[in-house]
């Protein structure tokens, strides 16, 4: 069963640039691998990832598609689909949510999921209508 749901940034850092998490936010991801459990990850983020790489915001060793695909097929990650309903909640969120269209989406992600958003974006952690590590 999913509980977690991570932000873009955060895989990125955890696959990239592990010094960068909070040491909170290494103890959750490290309690998920010892128990096997998967966290989700919104479709959203593939394409952000893509778009990183192609910008070169992020060097990967493998090409594009062969790390799109290893995140996509990694057993710990479930990656959730935009769906009908998180569309309409991504629009819901209030006049005080950030106006970033990919976090829109994240943040309902977890919500529609009823699950507890792993990420660093302060903007989404001071907003507090969603759960946080």
């Amino acid at each position: 069963m999913i509980s977690h749901l991570l932000d873009t940034h955060i895989l990125v850092w955890w696959l990239l640039d592990v010094q960068r998490l909070s040491k909170v936010q290494v103890n959750t991801l490290v309690e998920l691998q010892r128990t096997n459990q998967p966290a989700g990850l919104s479709s959203l983020s593939l394409r952000e990832m893509a778009f990183m790489v192609k910008r070169g915001r992020i060097d990967v060793d493998a090409s594009l598609d062969a790390w799109l695909d290893s995140i996509d097929s990694h057993p710990l990650l479930t990656i959730l689909p935009l769906t009908a309903k998180i569309a309409a909640e991504s629009v819901r969120l209030g006049d005080d949510f950030p106006n970033d269209p990919a976090d829109q989406i994240i943040v309902a992600t977890a919500r529609c999921h009823n699950l507890t958003l792993i990420t660093a974006d302060e903007r989404i952690r001071r907003w507090g209508k969603v759960r946080v590590v």
